[in-house]
């Protein structure tokens, strides 16, 4: 497996950016674990010898696209969103993820990228709330590269202690 990565290596960046586009997207990011998908990338990242900055850099773009279109979503629905799943499977989802967007407003972002059960919600309810487009793409595109770059340095870390 380690010859068949390290002779593909050419596609770490671009399997980094959609995994975790895919971990940062709406509804998609409950079903899939943020850690499995950060070992994936990490333990790539190992085998190919790619270096870590275009890695990084394919993390962070990819978490601030996937939350970008969750917040498009949460615009484009507004309301309705209360009425899909996962909130009509998991109705706790959205009061708690709504009372930590009202608590902290945009440092919400920031945060909810931190935290398992807010990432997949925080997001949409910039969206359904209108967050301005520009005080939620700011803390998007910083907290992404903020993030990217805590995982890598744990993965790595991790990486080097056991690898």
């Amino acid at each position: 497996m380690t010859a068949f990565i390290q002779a593909h290596a050419a596609w770490v960046v671009p399997a980094a950016l959609v995994l975790s586009f895919f971990k940062s997207l709406a509804f998609v990011s409950l079903v899939v674990p943020s850690s499995f998908v950060v070992a994936i990338i990490v333990a790539l990242m190992g085998m190919s010898g790619v270096s870590v900055w275009p890695v990084l850099l394919a993390i962070a773009v990819g978490a601030a696209l996937g939350d970008w279109v969750s917040y498009a979503i949460g615009w484009r629905l507004k309301d309705r969103a209360r009425h899909v799943w996962p909130f009509t499977r998991y109705p706790e989802l959205m009061p708690r993820g709504e009372r930590f967007f009202h608590r902290w407003g945009a440092m919400s972002v920031v945060l909810c990228r931190f935290f398992s059960p807010l990432r997949a919600t925080v997001p949409l309810l910039c969206g359904m709330f209108e967050m301005r487009p520009a005080v939620f793409q700011v803390a998007n595109w910083l907290s992404a590269f903020l993030w990217a770059a805590v995982v890598l340095l744990i993965g790595e870390g991790v990486l080097r202690a056991f690898g």
